[in-house]
């Protein structure tokens, strides 16, 4: 028994006994209350009545792997060598560069539900709620060397915006490898990180691991304690699909590596700079600690963002540097 076969009838709405639940999952009512007390761990909500049983305060869509390879698109799905779905894993990014030290890797996908070591850039923890977003990874090997993914992180944000429009979400891109939510008012909360992880040669051969962390459903009680204004899919479209979402944005995202290459960033420049959360704006560039005014331009073919600082323009190639919007 895991936590998703619990899930998945205590979903439907019902109240059922520990009796009840032990008998369908071929388990002890002992071993059935340990998973209930693991659930209120997880913070996901439980109701409970006396001589009716238990069920969940609101239903959870687990993903299902079977359903996001059947909707895959037929220019998508040759590209995709197997398809991952995980209750728990430290990290998804991980589990792929593991899957790479073993001969594997390329065209594989993970899902996890829930990840306890997630991170972003600069070693930031990505911390999660069970079930209320999309976490994924993807891997892929390249021939042409670490040069010829320069902008990768940052055409991956094109490619999660346009499955979000096509939805009516408002999202807006910071460089580098962020994907914010605008609201009616004009504020902006996060609602994905891009993490880009290369190893390999830098001259030929190389393996990426693309992983992509998104906020679809985020109770109140855990925004309150991220330290960020933050944001989610359902803030937008509360009837979009986990496993939807999943779909169309491996169609986008299997395609982008099967042609960037090729192609390079420059043919996602101009949609990228078209959704730019902070073009003209005056922002500061924190880079090794120093935190310096400028105002901030468009990126180049090589996804460099280039900025005004006492009237010359700067070029910011990435690394340690962040942006932020000045107060």
């Amino acid at each position: 028994m895991t936590i998703g076969d619990l899930i998945r009838l205590l979903s439907d709405g019902e109240f059922h006994s520990g009796e009840q639940l032990g008998e369908r999952l071929g388990v002890s009512r002992a071993a059935v209350w340990k998973q209930l007390r693991k659930l209120e761990s997880l913070g996901i909500p439980m109701e409970a009545v006396k001589g009716q049983g238990y069920r969940l305060v609101e239903r959870l869509e687990l993903l299902d792997g079977g359903a996001i390879v059947g909707g895959l698109s037929r220019e998508a799905r040759p590209h995709l060598t197997r398809l991952f779905v995980e209750e728990s894993l430290p990290s998804s990014n991980a589990f792929l560069r593991e899957r790479f030290s073993q001969g594997a890797g390329h065209g594989e996908v993970c899902l996890v539900e829930q990840q306890s070591e997630g991170r972003g850039r600069r070693g930031r923890a990505w911390v999660t709620p069970w079930g209320r977003t999309l976490m994924l990874s993807l891997g892929w090997r390249i021939e042409a060397g670490v040069a010829s993914l320069e902008g990768l992180s940052l055409a991956l944000g094109v490619a999660l915006a346009r499955v979000l429009e096509r939805h009516g979400l408002r999202p807006r891109l910071k460089w580098p490898n962020d994907v914010l939510l605008e609201d009616d008012d004009g504020a902006l909360g996060k609602l994905a990180g891009i993490l880009v992880e290369i190893s390999g040669d830098a001259a030929g051969p190389c393996e990426v691991v693309v992983g992509m962390g998104i906020n679809v459903d985020l109770p109140m009680a855990f925004r309150g304690g991220i330290d960020q204004a933050v944001a989610a899919v359902h803030d937008q479209a509360p009837g979009l699909s986990r496993n939807a979402l999943a779909v169309e944005l491996l169609d986008e995202l299997l395609l982008l590596l099967a042609e960037f290459e090729q192609q390079g960033f420059a043919a996602w420049r101009d949609d990228w700079n078209a959704r730019h959360a902070f073009a003209g704006c005056e922002v500061e560039v924190l880079q090794r600690g120093v935190r310096e005014p400028a105002t901030a331009g468009e990126v180049d073919e090589a996804g460099n963002l280039w900025v005004q600082q006492e009237g010359r323009p700067v070029r910011l190639a990435g690394g340690e540097i962040s942006v932020r919007r000045r107060a």
